[in-house]
């Protein structure tokens, strides 16, 4: 017969239990089940368009990422300001991601700098001259609370390596100065596996599937000097994207046509901007990264999308 002392213990244990359980059915604990080894968990937000349409929907994404107790930060690949980055616009940001509990590692995409601001009420997007496209790169950091638009982060093993479009002629190319900065940042870790988020993804990563996909302003550039970087530096092995909106329900969103160069793969992110909103989950494990995806609408995670990468040396 239980004394009541037993049956007290045996009621913690299973209310204990159905907790953790209900947790993870929600996706309170994120994509990985409790006591494995240790990761670095990343979440990847697509291209905001803040405010742009149904904020209270980005709201609550930002809301169920602040519930799972394992990411350590959320990248948003670009594209933070919905068209023109405003000043505006960057505060609408910055209230946005005031919300969000993580800490933010954000990266400007075209919206964010490309365009002059509308001084009319017919709101067309004008590329911006020079000097009005480096002051909105300058807010950008300011917004953000960075020194420079394009920095790095060691995180476990890996060095993650944050670019922003700041081209003045392409709509997702990086500048001849933040090249040069690249070059030097992966000359000095050789030996690192290293992980690159830029807005735009490389060259042929993924099938022809929109008219636009694939030409000049929606890869990154200029292409042929990154394909001689890349190559260079075989350290680099994943490089994650934005621009294409490229939604999972797509064919070549995670398919054999993401390797570029037969090194790096291309990892693509959906907007949040307009119908279901997924999010990509980096795994950053000592020995592999493994890449999930979650449906915001259904709030499940697709299992038949996950992905494992060695790095280079372990392969």
């Amino acid at each position: 017969m239980w004394t009541d002392g037993r049956r007290s213990f045996l009621t913690v244990l299973v209310v204990a239990a159905l907790t953790v359980f209900a947790l993870s059915a929600c996706g309170k604990v994120g994509g990985e089940p409790a006591g494995r080894e240790s990761f670095h968990h990343l979440v990847i937000v697509g291209d905001p368009h803040l405010p742009g349409r149904d904020l209270a929907k980005k709201e609550q994404v930002l809301a169920t990422i602040n519930g799972w107790a394992d990411v350590e930060a959320v990248v948003a690949v670009g594209d933070i300001c919905a068209d023109f980055g405003t000043d505006e616009e960057f505060r609408a940001a910055k209230e946005f991601f005031s919300k969000l509990r993580k800490p933010l590692l954000p990266i400007a995409g075209n919206h964010d700098y490309f365009y002059e601001s509308p001084s009319g009420p017919d709101g067309r997007l004008v590329t911006g001259s020079p000097a009005s496209q480096q002051a909105k790169l300058r807010l950008f950091s300011q917004i953000f609370g960075l020194e420079k638009h394009y920095y790095s982060r060691q995180m476990g093993r890996y060095l993650l390596v944050f670019l922003s479009a700041d081209h003045p002629d392409f709509l997702s190319g990086i500048s001849d100065e933040e090249l040069a900065w690249l070059r030097t940042e992966l000359a000095n870790n050789p030996k690192t596996p290293t992980i690159i988020v830029f807005h735009g993804p490389l060259q042929g990563t993924l099938r022809d599937y929109k008219r636009f996909v694939n030409t000049a302003n929606f890869v990154a550039q200029p292409s042929a000097i990154i394909h001689d970087l890349l190559v260079n530096n075989r350290q680099v092995f994943l490089w994650v994207s934005g621009h294409t909106h490229t939604p999972p329900l797509e064919e070549s969103y995670a398919s054999p046509i993401n390797l570029y160069a037969g090194q790096v793969t291309n990892i693509h992110n959906k907007d949040m901007n307009r119908g279901t909103i997924w999010t990509n989950s980096l795994y950053l494990y000592p020995d592999k990264v493994v890449v999930k995806t979650y449906n915001h609408q259904e709030n499940t995670w697709l299992p038949q999308l996950e992905r494992t990468f060695l790095p280079p040396n372990e392969e």
